[in-house]
């Protein structure tokens, strides 16, 4: 008996030293940003969640991919001459590395149609197929969901 507790202390030790371990090597956070409004104060205030999300995680040692979806209107984000934020994204996407942008996809093919030419975006957006599906694969490979 005495044996069987001794081996169950030291297994015990074992995961509680392990679990230390990897939270001192810090934890990477995912989080996927919803921009679907025009609206500079929608917009701005994502960014601002860009900022405040990844100071905190960077504050405890832990990292965080953080990806902006933008569609519909909030599209406007990513258009150089449109969009009120674009100063903020460029600076942004130089100093965060785990910070990208998508396009959707659906949004551009019907505004570059409705101005009867191609709708050039910043070159820190990138285009995906659907803005509603990227957000719906980012959180099924467990990003969390924030729309501000």
């Amino acid at each position: 008996m005495k044996k069987l507790l001794i081996s169950f202390a030291i297994a015990m030790m074992a995961i509680v030293m392990t679990g230390q371990i990897a939270s001192a090597a810090g934890v990477e956070h995912r989080v996927a940003i919803h921009v679907d409004q025009s609206d500079p104060k929608v917009q701005n205030m994502a960014l601002n969640n860009v900022q405040a999300v990844t100071k905190y995680y960077e504050a405890k040692g832990d990292t965080v991919i953080v990806e902006v979806v933008a569609y519909g209107p909030g599209l406007t984000m990513l258009i150089p001459g449109k969009s009120k934020v674009a100063d903020r994204i460029s600076k942004m996407s130089l100093e965060l590395d785990q910070l990208s942008f998508s396009a959707c996809g659906n949004t551009h093919r019907k505004m570059s149609a409705k101005a009867g030419k191609d709708i050039v975006l910043m070159d820190e957006a990138t285009m995906t197929p659907s803005g509603v599906v990227r957000l719906i694969e980012l959180q099924e490979n467990g990003y969390a969901y924030v729309r501000p």
